[in-house]
């Protein structure tokens, strides 16, 4: 038609963690609002998203690789690197071809703007603060998640733990809570367009409010977690990742008041040894965390418990592995996440001696995945003949009509229907075990 202009289209790709679905959740968000096209990441776009993570140095080829696919898929395309990788290494993202604009892990809430004025510049613009200096939550609000059925939402910022083998703390910079009222507001929000679930995460998110508690006494992770469940309309909230020396009979007590808090709880572990906690820097013991985890089971005795474990860590014995292959089969977690420790340079843990040869740590990790398997089926068969509900959340691979969704125990259950389960939250009957899920049978009634 004649007259009318095209608009610029935007696609983006996101690596890593939940706190970086959510920020590009929230960027989107911002160049939809300002007339953009949201468009695939293999199609043809004006603008290129690469929201990057530095965990480890698998993240960052990945990163890299994703920078020169969109360059490769169109050469005009203003290339833009957000997030970690761009704040550890912005002279090293720009000098790559096609990059028009560098942003670390602040002012993305100012995305578009950067965009358009860095369209405008002779060169590549970088825009990386002082990530160590920032005090305040930086506010990027969402309203939805489309194609999703559990909504991600982001209450923390920062770490000031400094394990000695990540480079998170580094890139993004000290504890920073989002206000109370913001993230009430928000999940009202995420509730009003369909969400039944919400998933809360930060970097470090155990810390809610310990940045706050001057100008805000008694805010905290439990008091988030009575302000979300007195929301009329959610149905769940799934927490994060909290470290077992947060773990206490107050916060447990007071979380068995909230019925919507599912009973699961990521707690990381990442060694079962003790000598090579200390030499992490994890600040606390084999004895602490199965405290920890024992203040839950008393009070959840079904509880889920998945964690992170690593092998191969600096040193690592052959005698401290087995201490970690010990502990885990006793804790008897419901899931675990193995993964090989990957020097980062920076990190103190890079230039200690005695580091594993990737043989070796390849080994560890194929025992440790196995004897995950092993204790995530066992829990599961735990649950055989029980009735729980299952939030469906897509068309399962497994048979036609057919439905998956997860427990509150994060199960993962795959159900027949006639009708379309999507969005629904069922009694399912647990029928049987099989590989990583279970078949159950909607209950009628």
């Amino acid at each position: 038609m004649e007259g009318r202009v095209e608009r610029k289209s935007v696609a983006f790709y996101t690596l890593g963690c939940k706190v970086n679905q959510y920020d590009t959740q929230a960027m989107m968000e911002q160049f939809a609002s300002r007339g953009y096209r949201i468009v695939d990441f293999g199609e043809k776009a004006d603008v290129y998203v690469v929201n990057t993570c530095t965990v480890t140095n698998l993240a960052d080829r990945k990163s890299r690789q994703m920078i020169r696919k969109a360059h490769r898929t169109n050469p005009h395309a203003a290339i833009v690197v957000v997030g970690c990788f761009a704040q550890r290494s912005a002279e090293e993202a720009k000098k790559i071809p096609g990059v028009k604009l560098v942003v670390g892990t602040q002012d993305r809430h100012k995305i578009v703007d950067l965009v358009e004025e860095a369209q405008s510049a002779e060169g590549v613009v970088v825009d990386v603060k002082d990530i160590m200096k920032v005090r305040k939550f930086e506010s990027t609000p969402i309203s939805s998640y489309e194609g999703r059925t559990r909504a991600i939402l982001k209450v923390q910022e920062g770490c000031n733990q400094f394990c000695t083998y990540c480079i998170i703390p580094y890139t993004r910079g000290p504890i920073r809570s989002r206000p109370l009222h913001e993230v009430l507001e928000e999940a009202r929000r995420l509730v009003g367009v369909g969400f039944k679930e919400i998933v809360l995460t930060g970097i470090h998110l155990a810390s809610y409010g310990m940045d706050l508690q001057k100008e805000l006494q008694g805010v905290n992770l439990l008091s988030l977690l009575e302000g979300l469940n007195s929301i009329e309309g959610l149905a769940r909230i799934r927490l994060g990742s909290i470290e077992p020396n947060f773990i206490t009979y107050e916060f447990i007590e007071g979380v068995q008041k909230l019925h919507k808090v599912c009973r699961h709880f990521h707690v990381p572990l990442q060694s079962g040894s003790d000598s090579v906690l200390k030499r992490m820097n994890r600040r606390y013991t084999t004895q602490q965390y199965s405290q920890a985890i024992s203040v839950i089971r008393q009070s959840f005795p079904d509880a889920a418990i998945t964690t992170d474990v690593m092998v191969g860590f600096p040193g690592e014995t052959d005698a401290e592995f087995e201490e970690t292959v010990n502990f885990v089969q006793r804790i008897g977690f419901s899931r675990m996440h193995v993964f090989q420790y990957s020097p980062r340079e920076g990190t103190p843990a890079a230039k200690f001696p005695n580091q594993v040869p990737a043989r070796v740590k390849e080994e560890r990790s194929r025992i440790l995945i196995d004897i995950g398997h092993q204790i995530a089926r066992r829990y599961m068969e735990g649950f055989v003949g029980k009735v729980e509900e299952v939030y469906f959340e897509q068309e399962s691979p497994y048979g036609l009509d057919t439905y998956e969704g997860y427990t509150q125990h994060y199960i993962r259950v795959v159900a027949g229907s006639q009708v379309d389960l999507k969005g629904q939250i069922l009694n399912v009957k647990l029928k049987e075990v099989r590989d990583d899920y279970m078949v159950g049978e909607v209950q009628n009634g």
